[in-house]
């Protein structure tokens, strides 16, 4: 069957979908173990998933905006960057407009040249030990990377999660332009599934991460866990000045599997987190808070736990990365095989989540801004839960509005 065909037999299915939710939702609730597989297999366990940079500002409250976007939006890919990836998973935009991508599988760094697709292998990361939903994940350059050169990475290693930096050389031959990594910050749990993995610099300048519990549900509410969080850090590893926690990286806790960070105009972080059987979320990120796994998915009526601005069934999303722009977050969907937009008034969704490009590229996987009202955008097609075609993975150039 083809991803177009999928497409037709997919909206059947969302329109009888309506009609079953309630029962559904109860019934999978009853499943034990994590049936969603949110990378989106069909059996087994699978990969899960804002504020000021600063733990004693607390977020702004939701209000309206002069900038609050339109309730309905578009997005169409204007061409394809580069073909042929192998598992990429992080993408880290450079100062002269190339692409810096890694590969989970293979251990790799490529640099894209968003003109022309060339890709040009930096070098492997030393350390990487992929298996199930690890490897080399997320990138995320220094905010000195013009004078300092350095490309910071998330990667499973024989023991744990950890985070190096690797300075990038390009004066070297092809294969050989990565230094040796110094590694910033280690012992975040590791397991076949949930093993986080984005990071990012906010406008703080600090380093954030989001983190899976690794498949054992009582990491996340463990305080004392790097499992199941969103962690601030200084560039060099240490917590953050200002984090809720005295001596702590733990900015909040309460997660399954964080894979997407974004920061909106404001300054306000949203995170992207895989459900288990019932929903995914897009949280608005506030330093200290719970938000409730495992002892809730989803909206909660419990006061304890700070509930999403929205919710998808986890086989419309299992959202890994977000990107801000035009006053929407975008949210790349893996078993949805599509591409959600959520406009933002304030930390609240100014209304209902659409969707774009459903079933026509397959699994999406990273999403990051391109500038203006552009995105770019990778497939996961090749990550093992694929079906990929000729030409997978890809990097697309998305226009949005």
């Amino acid at each position: 069957m083809t991803r177009r065909s999928r497409r037709v037999e997919g909206t059947m299915i969302v329109q009888r979908r309506a009609v079953s939710a309630v029962l559904a939702a109860a019934a999978l609730l009853l499943t034990a173990g994590c049936s969603s597989d949110d990378e989106g297999g069909s059996s087994g366990a699978g990969d899960s998933a804002a504020s000021t940079g600063a733990a004693s500002q607390a977020p702004p409250s939701s209000r309206a905006t002069d900038d609050t976007p339109p309730a309905k939006g578009s997005a169409k890919v204007v061409r394809t960057v580069a073909e042929g990836l192998k598992s990429p998973w992080g993408l880290a935009p450079l100062p002269d407009g190339d692409l810096l991508v890694s590969s989970r599988d293979e251990g790799t760094i490529t640099r894209v040249d968003t003109e022309s697709g060339k890709k040009t292998e930096l070098g492997e990361v030393p350390g990487v030990s992929p298996a199930g939903e690890g490897g080399l994940m997320g990138l995320a350059l220094s905010p000195d990377y013009a004078s300092d050169h350095m490309v910071y990475a998330y990667f499973t290693s024989a023991s744990d999660n950890r985070i190096v930096r690797l300075l990038v050389d390009e004066d070297k031959p092809a294969g050989e332009q990565l230094g040796a990594p110094d590694t910033v910050f280690r012992g975040i749990p590791k397991g076949f599934v949930h093993n986080g993995g984005r990071i990012a610099f906010g406008p703080d300048k600090m380093l954030y991460a989001g983190t899976g519990e690794s498949g054992e549900e009582g990491l996340s509410q463990d305080k004392k866990s790097l499992g199941g969080k969103i962690l601030r850090m200084t560039p060099e590893g240490e917590p953050a000045p200002g984090n809720p926690f005295p001596d702590s990286p733990v900015y909040s806790y309460g997660h399954r599997n964080v894979q997407g960070l974004a920061w909106d105009t404001e300054q306000r972080l949203f995170a992207a987190e895989f459900g288990q059987d019932t929903w995914d979320e897009l949280n608005a990120i506030k330093p200290g808070d719970n938000y409730g796994w495992p002892r809730a998915e989803g909206e909660s009526d419990d006061p304890a736990f700070h509930n999403p601005i929205t919710q998808w069934a986890t086989d419309e999303a299992s959202p890994s990365g977000i990107a801000y722009a035009e006053g929407s977050v975008w949210t790349a969907g893996l078993r949805g095989e599509r591409l959600w937009r959520v406009p933002l008034k304030g930390t609240e969704a100014a209304a209902d989540p659409q969707s774009f490009l459903e079933g026509e590229y397959g699994r999406l996987r990273t999403v990051v801004p391109a500038g203006g009202d552009k995105l770019w955008l990778t497939t996961s097609n090749t990550d093992g839960r694929g079906s990929p075609e000729d030409a997978d993975d890809r990097i697309l150039e998305v226009q949005v509005s």
